[in-house]
This record gives structure tokens, C-alpha cells and sequence, in this order.
């Protein structure tokens, strides 16, 4: 890759003369790409592959497929659009692969994502006590947990209606599938995850304000000391 030839870029430069210049080889542009769509692309990669390592690589090895063919873009779509068609395509390829490699074993549904909702409207001032930030790190392992045991097809559909408050077209230009299939899947969706929190929200309920264990030693201890 060539460095940038031409003048500095502009971060708020659109979409489609940021591709012009990354066609001309322009390394800034490239690099400012990345950054904007960094967040969109992985997360769109990790609803496919439930896997932080492997989705990072796949929006790697999408970003150099994007990279030679950016010459080929032509506006007729978002950019961004057309950057996440091209990881959809890398990350399915990379889940059929290894499922290949692993066929002998059985798919499960427990795997933490640990770095994408992780930025989704969750910065708060400084003043958050350690209390809140355990709660809210609780809060949110179990919503990627639940988001994580979704089925695919609901899975990626999810994501980016929801986390990356795509359109409805948008997301059927992304996946190539009907817009009414896009509601459909984003509606079930919804549904399966309320069903899947309220379950956790009752298990909750049962364990909350637990008085087993030392707190229940310590009382018993300070009132047979104070008889005493």
C-alpha cells in the first residue's frame, strides 16, 4: 500500500469520495475507513461467528478484499452497506469452514461476547460507583449471552437492527434477503430474547437478597454472643 499523495484527509470527508481516495491508494483513507466502520463490521462478523478472534480476522481479511475491489464501488449503496455484504460473505465462509473442521461436534450456544455490546450506549461520567459497574458488567454479559444463544439467521438480523440501528432495507441489502423476512426474523428475535430474559430475570429473583452462607453465620453469632 502506498502512502497518501494527496491532500490530508478531512474526518468527516463521505462515504463515496473516502472510496475515490482509498481507489488511488490513499493510506489515510483506508485507515479512516477502518475506523469509522471498525465497529459495525466486527459486530456484524461476531453475530455470525460467536467467536471475539475469528471475527476480528474475518473483518481483516474483508477489509483487504475491499480494499482491491473498492474500485468497483460505484454508490449505487451506502459504503457501509456494501463493507458489510463483504464481511456477511467472509464470516459465513469462515462458520462453514469450521463446522467442516469440527463436524464431529455438536454446536452449543454458551459463548460470551465480551467486546461488542460493550460499547453500545454504555459510557457513563465518572462518578459510577464500583457497585453499578459490577451490576451493569452483569447486565450486560447476560444480554450478550442471550444475544449469543440466538440462532443465526435471528442472530445477525438482531444485531444490526438493533445494535447498529440499521434499516430494515439496509439490513435486506446487507443479507440479501426480503425486507418483510428481515421484520419477520427481527420481531422473533425480540420475542425469543425477552422469553430467554425473563427466564434469568425469575432464576434472579430466587437467589436475590440470599441469606444463606456467612451473613447467616454472622447473625446466629452476634445474637447467641449478645445472650451470652
Amino acid at each position: 500500500m502506498r502512502p497518501a499523495l494527496t491532500s490530508p484527509i478531512d474526518k468527516n470527508m463521505p462515504d463515496n469520495e473516502l472510496a475515490q481516495r482509498i481507489a488511488e491508494h490513499d493510506q489515510d483513507a483506508f485507515v479512516l475507513l477502518m475506523r469509522r466502520y471498525n465497529q459495525l463490521l466486527y459486530r456484524t462478523a461476531r453475530s455470525v461467528l460467536r467467536d471475539d478472534s475469528e471475527a476480528e480476522d474475518a473483518v481483516q481479511d474483508a477489509y483487504l478484499q475491499a480494499y482491491r475491489s473498492i474500485g468497483q464501488f460505484r454508490g449505487d449503496a451506502k459504503l457501509s452497506t456494501w463493507l458489510t455484504r463483504i464481511v456477511v460473505n467472509e464470516a459465513i465462509a469462515r462458520s462453514r469452514r469450521t463446522s467442516r473442521r469440527a463436524e464431529v461436534l455438536q454446536l452449543h450456544i454458551d459463548a460470551e461476547w465480551n467486546n461488542d455490546v460493550t460499547e453500545v450506549n454504555m459510557n457513563t461520567g465518572g462518578s459510577e460507583s464500583p457497585e453499578d459497574g459490577a451490576m451493569r458488567a452483569q447486565a450486560r454479559q447476560l444480554l450478550e449471552k442471550a444475544i449469543d444463544a440466538l440462532p443465526e439467521t435471528f442472530r445477525t438480523v438482531f444485531v444490526l437492527r438493533a445494535v447498529e440501528e440499521m434499516s430494515g432495507d439496509e439490513v435486506a441489502t446487507c443479507l440479501e434477503i426480503p425486507e418483510a423476512t428481515v421484520r419477520s426474523r427481527f420481531f422473533r428475535a425480540r420475542s425469543m430474547l425477552r422469553a430467554t430474559l425473563a427466564r434469568e430475570f425469575d432464576f434472579a429473583l430466587e437467589e436475590a437478597f440470599s441469606f444463606a452462607g456467612g451473613r447467616c453465620d454472622r447473625i446466629v453469632a452476634g445474637v447467641i454472643e449478645r445472650l451470652n
